[in-house]
């Protein structure tokens, strides 16, 4: 059902493919949206190495949560940031594709539990983390991507 990489030189290792997944903050999260057209929106998320899962908070409402109920199938995009060879001007980068189903996880508890991990990514304030989740996780709906296939690749601008 999905395709393969036509470029099967570039292609990214699991192992690397899962490293971009936890290290990188943000990708983005593309739905099939009002009429079929693709609405894509930048999301931050965790990945949970041990369920191999991807976790993204969102609102009680809206345009992705509506389309979501309409159809769970949405893929998931990640690159990093790259990086020059001295002297050379073309931009090396990875980047990850994922597709999967999202179902929408409304546990308090686990919404508390992976909004802390999440929000480890981008401080270690534990006193900060908590103040927000006490203040929005009874506001907040979790998604929880189950991945099918995902494919990585490695490209050189040029």
């Amino acid at each position: 059902m999905f395709r393969e990489l036509t470029r099967k030189n570039k292609k990214l290792t699991e192992d690397v493919c899962i490293r971009l997944l936890k290290t990188e903050k943000r990708g983005v999260l593309s739905v099939i949206g009002d009429g079929g057209y693709p609405y894509g929106m930048p999301m931050n998320h965790w990945y949970d190495e041990q369920s191999g899962k991807l976790y993204f908070h969102c609102g009680l409402s809206g345009h992705r949560l509506d389309a979501l109920k309409k159809d769970d199938r949405v893929s998931f995009c990640v690159y990093d940031q790259g990086y020059r060879l001295p002297d050379q001007w073309p931009l090396h980068i990875s980047s990850v594709i994922v597709f999967g189903r999202v179902a929408i996880v409304d546990d308090l508890e686990t919404i508390e539990d992976v909004a802390t991990k999440l929000s480890h990514k981008f401080t270690q304030d534990d006193a900060y983390i908590e103040k927000e989740i006490a203040q929005y996780a009874k506001r907040t709906l979790l998604l929880e991507l189950t991945v099918e296939h995902m494919c990585g690749k490695a490209v050189e601008e040029s």
